[in-house]
C-alpha cells in the first residue's frame, strides 16, 4: 500500500473533512487508500517540511521498533542540521543496521573525501555502509540480511541522467524481492514540478545507472512521486512489487523552484556549486559526451561551455537566432582549473577556451534541457568534424541513440524538440495520477 499525501485530484473534497477530524481516509479512482497530513501540518502552509522532518513524528511508526537500512548522502539532513544516519542511530526504538550512498562518501560530496569500497564502515555510527554508484547498483542479498524496512532520503535534481532517481528503482527492486517496504522521505524537485522534457528512455536502455526506467530527460517529479509511478506502472524490473510508503512534504508547489523554498543549498555534486549550475545542468550535462569542456574547473561550471577549437562566436549567433525561451547565449572565454574538490584536473586545465556562456533571462519559460540540446547542435554543426562522442557517457545522458542520430541527420533544434513532445505527453498523462502537490 502507499502512505501518501492526497492526491491532488481528491484533495479538495478531502480537505475540509480532513481539518475537521484531522485526518481521514479517501479513495482515488483505481488508486489505493491514502491518508491525509493531520491538521496540524496542513497548518504549516507557509513552511515547508521535507518528509524527512516528519518521520520521528507522525510517520514514525513506519520504523518503530524495525531494523532500517538507510539509502542516502550528504543532502539527507534535518532541518537542524542532523544526519539522518546519526537520527536515526541515536532514536532509543530504532535499530540502524546499514548505511548505502552514493558516488563519494554516505556524508560528503567531496571528490578529495575517499569513496567507499564495497563495505565499509560508518566512524559515527559503526553500522555498514555500502556503495551503490560502482559496479553494484541494486543492493544483494547479503547487504540486506536482517533489514526490516529501507529508508531512501536524497535531494534529486530533476534529471533522469542525475544516477539518484535510478538508484531508488534499483532499491526498490531489490526491496520488492525480499517483501522489505521501502519508505521514500520526500523532497523538492529543484527545478519546479511543472516540466517535463527530453526523449524517454527507450527500452533497450531500461535499468541502467543512467535511466531505470520509462521517463524523460527531465521528469518534473519529486522521489516520491516517481516511487509511486515506478510501483503504480509496475515498471520495476520484472514485474516486481512491495509495501512502498511515501511521508510527503508540507507546504510545496509544483511552480517552486528551489531558490524559492527557504531550504538549505546542499550542492548536491562538487561541481554543481550553485543552483544556477544545477539549472544549466539540467541541459548542458550533454557534453560530458564529447570533448568540449561542460565548464567544470571554472567559476560557472556547467553555465560555460567551450573547447581550444569552437567558435564561440558563430556558435552565439546561430543559438540566439533560434529564440529559445528565457535564454541567451554569450561567447566568453575561460581557463579552467583544478579546484579543491576535483579528484584530477578538469578538461584542458590550463588552457584558454573559447566559450558559450548559457544565460537564463527568464525562467518561467526557459527550458533548460532544450537549451543544451540547442547548444550540442550548433558546436556540431560548426565543428563536425573536430566532435569525439563518448558512446558510453552518450547512452547514460541520452538512454535513445535517437538524439545523436538527428544531430548527423542535420535536423534542426525545432525538428528534435518536436520529436520527443508526444511522448512525453503520453508520460504526462500515465504521471498525473502518482503526483502529490498542486
Amino acid at each position: 500500500m502507499f502512505s501518501v499525501v492526497l492526491n491532488a485530484s481528491i484533495r479538495r473534497s478531502c480537505l475540509a473533512a480532513a481539518l475537521v477530524a484531522g485526518s481521514v481516509s479517501c479513495r482515488a479512482p483505481a488508486q489505493p487508500v491514502v491518508s491525509t497530513p493531520t491538521t496540524e501540518s496542513l497548518s504549516r502552509s507557509s513552511a515547508i517540511t521535507p518528509g524527512a522532518d516528519r518521520l520521528f513524528g507522525e510517520f514514525a511508526h513506519l520504523v518503530r521498533g524495525k531494523r532500517v537500512a538507510l539509502v542516502s548522502n550528504h543532502s539527507g539532513r534535518l532541518a537542524n542540521g542532523t544526519h539522518l544516519a546519526d537520527a536515526l542511530h541515536s532514536a532509543p526504538d530504532v535499530k540502524l543496521v546499514a548505511l548505502f550512498g552514493m558516488e563519494y562518501d554516505v556524508r560528503s560530496n567531496d571528490y578529495s573525501v575517499a569513496r567507499d569500497p564495497e563495505r565499509a564502515i560508518d566512524a559515527r555510527t559503526g553500522v555498514p555502509k555500502y556503495s551503490l554508484y560502482g559496479e553494484t547498483h541494486k543492493p544483494t542479498p547479503d547487504m540486506l540480511n536482517g533489514v526490516e524496512v529501507i529508508v531512501y532520503d536524497i535531494q534529486d535534481v530533476g534529471a533522469r541522467f542525475y544516477e539518484h532517481v535510478n538508484i531508488l528503482g534499483f532499491v526498490m527492486e531489490a526491496a520488492a524481492e525480499r517483501g522489505v517496504p521501502v519508505v521514500v522521505l520526500d523532497r523538492p524537485n529543484p527545478l519546479g514540478g511543472l516540466g517535463a522534457d527530453g526523449f524517454v528512455a527507450d527500452r533497450v536502455s531500461w535499468y541502467r545507472f543512467g535511466s531505470y526506467t520509462a521517463i524523460p530527460a527531465l521528469h518534473g517529479m519529486t522521489p516520491g512521486e516517481l516511487a509511486r509511478f515506478y510501483q503504480g506502472e509496475k515498471l520495476l524490473r520484472g514485474g516486481v512489487s512491495g509495501p512502498l510508503h511515501v511521508v510527503p512534504m508540507v507546504g510545496w508547489t509544483r511552480a517552486q523552484w528551489f531558490d524559492e523554498t527557504g531550504l538549505d543549498w546542499r550542492k548536491p555534486s562538487p561541481n554543481l556549486v550553485s543552483f544556477s549550475s544545477l539549472v544549466a545542468y539540467a541541459g548542458t550535462c550533454l557534453f560530458e559526451a564529447i570533448n568540449v569542456s561542460e565548464g567544470r574547473g571554472s567559476d560557472s561550471p556547467f553555465e560555460l561551455i567551450g573547447a581550444p577549437w569552437l567558435d564561440g562566436e558563430r556558435a552565439v549567433q546561430m543559438l540566439n537566432a533560434l529564440q529559445l525561451p528565457g535564454a541567451r547565449f554569450v561567447a566568453e572565454p575561460f581557463t579552467p582549473r583544478q579546484m579543491p574538490f576535483h579528484a584530477r584536473p578538469p578538461e584542458f586545465a590550463g588552457e584558454t577556451l573559447r566559450g558559450i556562456r548559457l544565460q537564463v533571462t527568464d525562467r518561467r519559460v526557459f527550458k533548460p534541457y532544450r537549451a543544451g540540446v540547442a547548444m550540442l547542435w550548433a558546436v556540431h554543426a560548426l565543428h563536425r568534424d573536430k566532435v569525439v562522442w563518448n558512446e558510453p557517457v552518450l547512452d547514460r545522458l541520452a538512454a535513445t541513440p535517437r538524439l545523436r542520430a538527428m544531430l548527423e541527420a542535420g535536423n534542426t533544434p525545432p525538428e528534435i524538440f518536436a520529436a520527443w513532445d508526444a511522448e512525453v505527453a503520453q508520460f504526462r498523462s500515465r504521471a498525473d495520477r502518482y503526483r502529490l502537490y498542486q
